[in-house]
């Protein structure tokens, strides 16, 4: 029997969650967070709503997975998000010692690789999962935005 739990059908739920900020008014990016082929944790960008820039899709996931299994670490999960991490959800994501970062577009500017910013030395990552629809609902996004 084939496995459907793949990176690209974990990543199609971060896309849902990314649609769902897209509709609110907030940067399109969504997430979930995974543990034997069960989301435990799902949210998107909240910034705009919560008045908080630290409201990322990554740091409500974190802190969800979180309580839905009692500690702080993240040992055995993997992160599926939309954009590329910034420096500031890199930093949460080494602190929580995820398992796996599994993201789609890149962020060329603000992403972690780019700004140097470390994750786990146990931390896996993949990178390009779906990330052509990932960049086009960014780009719709600020088209949008800016007419």
């Amino acid at each position: 029997m084939e496995n459907i739990f793949t990176d690209e059908y974990f990543m199609k739920k971060a896309l849902n969650e990314a649609e769902i900020a897209f509709e609110k008014g907030e940067i399109p990016v969504g997430a979930i967070i995974v543990i034997n082929n069960t989301i435990i944790a799902r949210s998107h960008n909240l910034t705009e709503l919560l008045n908080d820039v630290t409201a990322h899709a990554e740091m409500q996931n974190i802190t969800a997975a979180a309580n839905y299994l009692g500690g702080k670490y993240l040992k055995d999960c993997t992160l599926y998000v939309t954009l590329e991490p910034c420096q500031m959800c890199a930093g949460a994501l080494y602190w929580s010692q995820i398992s796996k970062i599994v993201f789609g577009a890149s962020d060329l500017q603000r992403g972690f690789q780019k700004m140097g910013t470390q994750l786990h030395p146990k931390t896996a990552v993949v990178h390009g999962v779906l990330a052509d629809e990932a960049a086009e609902l960014m780009k719709r996004f600020f088209v949008r935005k800016r007419k």
